[in-house]
């Protein structure tokens, strides 16, 4: 009878040891009765249809891994940065221009010779390349679809590392860009240079500026293009969007982005502190990657940016100046500042396909090859090759193919 007893505890101790670590098992697994088949793992999951985006509120003190992750590279180094001496220096917002395009809009005074659209691309001075690829592809000048076209580059000095602006050296190599600068400026026309440091946190110096440019040498441009130099558009897909627009009415329209939160983080590159900006979340912007305003909203944008204290971040801060406005950013689909997302339901393909961009305006992150070689795919003479399989070409490969 004791041995019956024994052998029927050890079988009982068994049973509920198997039954708890069952229990355990499936709590860590997180089983529960399926109604679907599972995701398969590592698989992103589906992203809702583009629209504004709006970034997630999280809980005080978390990191907001969207705004972080999904920003474009800046495109000048940042390194460290000084709030303080940003502070001190903040109210300083008139700075001369160096290199200048007067007649850039004017022509010959006649009605058909005043822009259509004027394009204004932000851009650094040792990139060339990328100012060339735009040149030769969607920033041509002249007549597009009937649409006179005209472009400007927007640089200021750029901060040569180790070296100090007061000594030989660092003034050398100041005056080596501005020479290198006003040769591209005489071969091309489109050059802007003001006389402040080329620095990611001085793009709102850009903004503004460009404002008071367009505002006194370009008034009657009916629309304008902003954007960087490492951006694709699709100039026919942009001028069929802003045919039926009038340049008397407010547009502001891009990759309007709600509900993101300033970045606590002090090892960001974004990061803002208390001090600089005390509210939660930042009013709507449309991604600085690239978006398109009207006439109308140019003036009173260079009006409302003149009487809103500055701000690191230009496309925040053009948030804040259409908020003093009372305007709402127009979000589109077909801008993506943010580039193309791999869609979740095809993990395989490969997004830079001209069928991809066949039907949007803006998409951000090229580079200048990437720009040249959609620009050709997207204008073959014959339209553009989309994803379904081509029958392979015989012989060697040609560019003009």
């Amino acid at each position: 009878m004791w041995r019956l007893r024994l052998r029927r505890d050890a079988l009982l101790t068994l049973l509920l040891g198997a039954t708890l670590g069952l229990l355990l098992y499936t709590q860590r697994e997180g089983a529960a009765p399926r109604m679907s088949a599972p995701r398969a793992r590592g698989r992103p999951a589906r992203k809702p249809t583009p629209g504004p985006r709006a970034f997630q509120v999280l809980e005080a003190g978390a990191a907001p891994p969207m705004y972080e992750g999904d920003t474009p590279v800046p495109p000048t180094p940042t390194g460290p940065f000084d709030f303080g001496r940003y502070l001190r220096a903040k109210d300083q917002r008139r700075f001369p221009l160096l290199i200048n395009q007067p007649h850039k809009c004017r022509g010959d005074g006649a009605l058909n010779d005043r822009p259509d659209l004027l394009i204004a691309v932000k851009s650094v001075a040792a990139d060339f390349e990328r100012r060339q690829a735009v040149r030769q592809t969607w920033g041509a000048e002249g007549r597009i679809q009937g649409a006179l076209v005209r472009r400007v580059f927007l640089l200021g000095v750029p901060r040569v590392v180790g070296t100090d602006v007061g000594n030989a050296e660092g003034l050398g190599a100041r005056t080596h860009w501005r020479t290198l600068l006003g040769a591209e400026s005489l071969a091309y026309a489109d050059i802007l240079l003001w006389d402040f440091d080329d620095t990611f946190f001085n793009l709102t110096l850009k903004e503004i500026h460009f404002l008071a440019w367009a505002s006194a040498f370009c008034p009657d441009a009916r629309f304008v293009f902003k954007g960087d130099a490492d951006v694709f558009v699709h100039m026919g897909n942009l001028l069929d969007f802003l045919a039926p627009r009038d340049p008397a009415q407010d547009l502001l329209a891009g990759d309007v982005i709600v509900q993101a939160r300033p970045i606590r983080a002090r090892d960001s590159k974004y990061y803002i502190p208390e001090a600089v900006y005390g509210l939660p979340v930042y009013p709507a912007y449309a991604g600085g990657g690239g978006f398109v305003l009207s006439r109308a909203t140019l003036r009173r944008l260079a009006g409302a940016c003149a009487q809103v204290e500055l701000f690191p971040i230009d496309d925040v801060f053009l948030g804040m100046c259409l908020q003093r406005l009372r305007l709402t950013p127009e979000p589109h689909p077909a801008f993506r500042t943010f580039g193309i997302s791999q869609p979740s339901a095809a993990p395989h393909l490969h997004t830079f396909d001209p069928c991809f961009y066949r039907e949007l305006v803006v998409v951000h992150g090229l580079s200048a090859a990437d720009i040249w070689l959609m620009w050709r795919l997207l204008h073959r003479p014959h339209g553009p090759i989309c994803a379904h399989p081509q029958p392979m070409a015989a012989g060697p490969f040609q560019w003009n193919s």
